[in-house]
């Protein structure tokens, strides 16, 4: 019976053994799985900043946005503006062309006239003999 008891003794003392060995490899898993754990929570309070970072990136880039846009649409405003003024101004070049046009003609005709006259003058001298 003593060979029994130191048997079951044995058998008992190697399945410790081998239930210790399991043990270990468990505790050795999770310290690893703890250590994973850490560094899973220590990325993802890196990624809350980097994402608290680009939240405000964003607001600032919605800002700039907004502020283009404002800008935009003075440009635009600006641009109608200055259409119309130019379209003020070549209708206003076109009347003054009209004018100098018309001017012009009115020049020649009276150059012409100048010359004849000056061509009748010079003939009542001719016959008058007055030279």
């Amino acid at each position: 019976m003593q060979d029994e008891i130191l048997s079951l003794l044995y058998a008992i003392r190697e399945n410790q053994e081998v239930t210790n060995s399991k043990l270990d490899a468990l505790t050795l898993d999770v310290r690893r799985l703890e250590g994973e754990v850490l560094q899973l929570k220590a990325d993802v309070a890196e990624l809350k900043q980097d994402v608290a970072v680009l939240k405000a990136d964003v607001a600032e880039l919605k800002q700039d946005v907004a502020i283009l846009k404002q800008d935009v649409a003075s440009f635009q405003t600006d641009m109608a503006e200055t259409k119309e003024e130019l379209i003020r101004f070549s209708n206003r070049f076109e009347r003054f062309e009209k004018r100098f046009d018309d001017m012009e003609a009115d020049f020649k005709v009276l150059y012409q006239d100048y010359r004849f006259q000056k061509r009748d003058i010079q003939k009542w001298k001719d016959v008058q003999g007055i030279l």
